[in-house]
C-alpha cells in the first residue's frame, strides 16, 4: 500500500482547546485511516512551520484523499498537506522511464 506524509497545523481555537481538555490526537488519526482500510505509521507534534506530522498508509490515493478531505473539513486546522510517497525501487522505475519521455524545453 502507498505511504503518505501530512503536514498539519490547528488552528489558535483548537490549541485553545487542546490546552483546556488535553487529547491524544493520534488516536482519533490512527481511527480516520482504519476506516479506509489503511493504517497509522507515526503521528508527531513538531516545532516550525507546522505542527505536526502524520506517516499513513493507504490502499489507494482515493482513500487517502477522502480522509484528508473529512479532517480538512473539519474546521480544526489551518493547514493541511499529503504527500505520496514513493519507494526506492518505485523511483529507479521513474528514472528508467524518465528516459523514454522525450522531453523538449519551451522554446526549444
Amino acid at each position: 500500500m502507498p505511504l503518505y506524509l501530512s503536514k498539519f497545523s490547528y488552528t489558535p481555537e483548537t490549541w485553545a482547546r487542546l490546552i483546556s481538555n488535553p487529547e491524544d490526537r493520534g488516536k482519533a488519526a490512527q481511527a480516520y485511516i482504519e476506516s479506509v482500510g489503511g493504517k497509522l505509521h507515526g503521528f508527531w507534534y513538531a516545532f516550525g512551520t507546522h505542527d505536526g506530522y502524520n506517516l499513513w498508509e493507504a490502499p489507494d490515493n482515493v482513500s487517502m484523499a477522502a480522509v484528508a478531505l473529512a479532517i480538512s473539513g473539519g474546521g480544526a486546522l489551518s493547514n493541511f498537506e499529503t504527500t505520496v510517497l514513493l519507494t526506492v525501487d518505485e523511483t529507479m522505475a521513474a528514472l528508467q522511464l524518465a528516459g523514454d519521455v522525450k522531453y523538449r524545453p519551451p522554446g526549444a
